[in-house]
């Protein structure tokens, strides 16, 4: 050039060209270019197992006491954590908090250094259970009774009726079960009292593991339907105090029928 300068070369929007109208092909940097020596390679991609929808902490609860009560998991059972979380798509941490309420109910046990496990029935803890199932029911029957009017029981005492021997006489042990739930929970609605209701919810859960297995002994759920019907009669009949001395009767008679079975129960 005439000034003594190399001549620049034409620019598109600020790139050098190599030639009359082409841009320069050669990479203007580090991005989006591998650096000298060395060959691009596609970035690696790990697959994912697909998204498990994460379980409400009440439905994790409550579905766990299902199998523990209906002995889906039988007793000694081990829980673990890791499989738990993977199934209800949860943290470790929240089967933990689980397993500590389930444990405060008596459901399951937690061994150090051995994890947690579904709770054996101890011959000396069910007859304290019994011991307090029979005040507690017994006292909810009375206070039933002196509450609620006597077509209350009507209901009930149709559901007790003879359908329930043709019921027992096909071996459907699960309608017997779901009876004495709805004659218990009536009860308890009608006692209105709070307190009381707190102290049976309490004991609910181990409560249902001993119907579970009681109402498998041959006789017994014949023998508890007959008991519930001259209850029922009481009570419609507004004898509160004879309808709490039957309900009293009942527990005995379950907590005798268990002693008598406990090595083919426990």
């Amino acid at each position: 050039m005439a000034d003594g300068k190399a001549a620049r070369k034409p620019t598109v929007r600020g790139r050098a060209m190599d030639g009359p109208g082409r841009p320069d092909s050669r990479p203007s940097g580090p991005k989006g270019s591998a650096a000298k020596g060395s060959s691009a390679r596609p970035k690696e991609t790990t697959a994912r197992p697909p998204a498990v929808a994460k379980t409400p902490a009440g439905e994790l609860l409550d579905a766990l006491r299902r199998r523990i009560v209906s002995q889906d998991l039988p007793p000694g059972a081990p829980l673990r954590e890791q499989d738990l979380a993977s199934e209800f798509g949860v943290s470790r941490a929240r089967i933990r908090d689980t397993f500590g309420i389930l444990e405060e109910r008596g459901l399951i046990e937690r061994i150090p250094n051995r994890g947690a496990a579904v709770a054996r029935l101890a011959a000396a803890k069910i007859d304290q259970l019994f011991e307090v199932r029979e005040v507690l029911e017994a006292q909810t029957v009375r206070l039933a009774t002196e509450k609620a009017p006597g077509e209350t029981w009507d209901p009930l005492i149709e559901l007790f009726g003879p359908a329930m021997d043709r019921v027992l006489a096909a071996n459907d042990f699960d309608a017997y079960e779901a009876a004495i739930h709805r004659f218990r929970r009536t009860c308890i609605d009608r006692a209105e009292n709070e307190v009381l209701r707190g102290l049976l919810d309490s004991l609910y859960d181990r409560t249902q593991v001993l119907i579970r297995r009681l109402v498998l002994v041959p006789g017994r759920a014949q023998e508890g339907m007959r008991q519930h019907r001259d209850i029922l009669v009481a009570m419609r009949a507004g004898r509160a105090k004879t309808a709490e001395r039957l309900k009293r009767a009942n527990i005995q008679s379950a907590r005798d029928w268990f002693r008598d079975y406990r090595k083919y129960l426990l």
